[in-house]
């Protein structure tokens, strides 16, 4: 068995067998599949396309390239993932009401992509807190507060590691087979008994379109489901942020408003809605009575609090929590120009925007400045008077808060007429 012979397989449109791709798989890992062959082979399923057997055995071959958490807990190990989008923490408001709710959370995040932002990204805003731990600590913050959010470590899916550097340069990243063996091959590593999926559609979303959102959704949904890990997903809108904030510092900010019972909107309504969906696959009964419980009573804040400081954070940080996150030194409102209605919105460029201002990365090396981003954007039909803020730029210097409202200006669009209002869940996948 060689790299050569299935990356002939792919080219003459036959599908490697399980072996073989467990074969692949490992050889991405250790290292004795080259770069070449690791973008040939990339190609070949881009192009060529895997059947659902096939897509599930190249994501278990992925899973099994590394090391596989085991869980011996008294209640479910369960996980959500988003498909990626602009505003969107709800991951740090869902893992801490979760643990709350009695399930156990080990939360394998990820940093920024693209004009997305990164879970990780968003807690490294907190002092001192570490998202990188061995095993051992994250059996025992899990085991002890119920979450831990934090990055995969080295030996979690190698293969993906390798392969997704891979794809990024070869023009392979928009395959759907290749996009779920990454996904799953990472959550399912993590010894998962319950998995919902928060599969974004709409401007801000990857996915600009709910069909290709549903295709994605199935894939993944089918896949997870039969690699032995129940699973549904929600199609959900990211036609506009989901909070009221962009860039990491103040999305921190817009999940403890939401925690502590400050503020609610899409980003409690969107969290609570995954959470029920997440404890209903675990067998958990009344799910959303219980979170919104868990929210309301404080305990979810309290659990985030506990988490932070067992990574390493502030003791206080629920107490007071604005007065540990960092703040721009520059906060420029971008006034409407005209009267009108909020019609439509540009996510992507948002999201762009925030990176251009230092709040993400272009490169891997580039550094996150965590105090810069938008806050207190419009949303979708509000009304708006000539001169009235469509959003605050917080940034390092003048003239990059001059840039970013520029972009903002060209990104939110204002008529005469609302649009349509938009379900925040637009369809539910089985």
């Amino acid at each position: 068995m060689d790299a050569r012979g299935i990356i002939g397989e792919l080219r003459r449109g036959e599908e490697p067998a399980p072996r073989e791709l467990a074969w692949f798989a490992h050889g991405l890992a250790d290292g004795s599949v080259s770069a070449a062959q690791a973008g040939a082979f990339a190609m070949g399923v881009c192009l060529r396309g895997l059947s659902e057997a096939g897509r599930v055995a190249l994501t278990l071959a992925m899973r099994d390239s590394g090391h596989v958490l085991d869980w011996d807990m008294d209640a479910p190990v369960v996980d959500k993932h988003s498909t990626g989008g602009v505003g969107d923490c709800a991951s740090l408001v869902l893992a801490p009401a979760l643990a709350a709710c009695g399930v156990y959370v080990p939360m394998i995040s990820g940093r920024g992509l693209g004009h997305t932002g990164g879970t990780l990204d968003k807690l490294e805003a907190i002092p001192g807190y570490s998202v990188a731990v061995d095993e051992a600590m994250l059996r025992q913050v899990v085991g002890d507060v119920g979450c831990a959010i934090v990055s995969a470590s080295a030996d979690i899916a190698p293969a993906d590691k390798r392969l997704y550097a891979i794809r990024d340069v070869t023009g392979t990243v928009e395959s759907l087979d290749l996009i779920t063996a990454s996904i799953l091959s990472k959550k399912l590593a993590a010894g998962l008994q319950s998995l919902v999926l928060d599969v974004k559609t709409g401007s801000g979303a990857f996915m600009k379109s709910r069909a290709e959102s549903r295709a994605l959704a199935q894939a993944l949904v089918s896949t997870a489901n039969a690699a032995g890990c129940p699973t549904t997903a929600l199609v959900t809108d990211m036609t506009q942020p989901l909070a009221s904030s962009l860039g990491n510092a103040l999305e921190v900010e817009s999940s403890m408003a939401v925690l502590t019972g400050q503020d609610s909107g899409p980003l409690l309504e969107l969290s609570v809605a995954l959470g029920a969906e997440l404890l209903a696959t675990a067998g958990i009964a009344d799910g959303e009575a219980k979170l919104r419980k868990a929210i309301s009573s404080g305990e979810a804040a309290e659990r985030f609090g506990r988490m932070v400081y067992a990574l390493g954070g502030p003791l206080a940080f629920i107490d007071d929590w604005r007065r540990f996150l960092p703040e721009a030194t520059v906060i420029l409102e971008v006034p409407a120009p005209s009267d009108g209605v909020v019609t439509q919105m540009d996510g992507e460029a948002l999201g762009l925007a925030v990176v251009d201002l230092g709040g993400g990365r272009r490169v891997e090396s580039d550094v996150v400045d965590p105090a810069v981003g938008f806050s207190d954007v419009v949303r979708l039909g509000d009304k708006i008077a000539k001169g009235q803020p469509l959003l605050r730029v917080h940034a390092a210097r003048e003239e990059q808060a001059a840039a970013a409202a520029q972009v903002v200006l060209q990104s939110i669009t204002l008529g005469e007429d609302a649009p349509d209002a938009v379900p925040l869940v637009m369809e539910r996948i089985t």
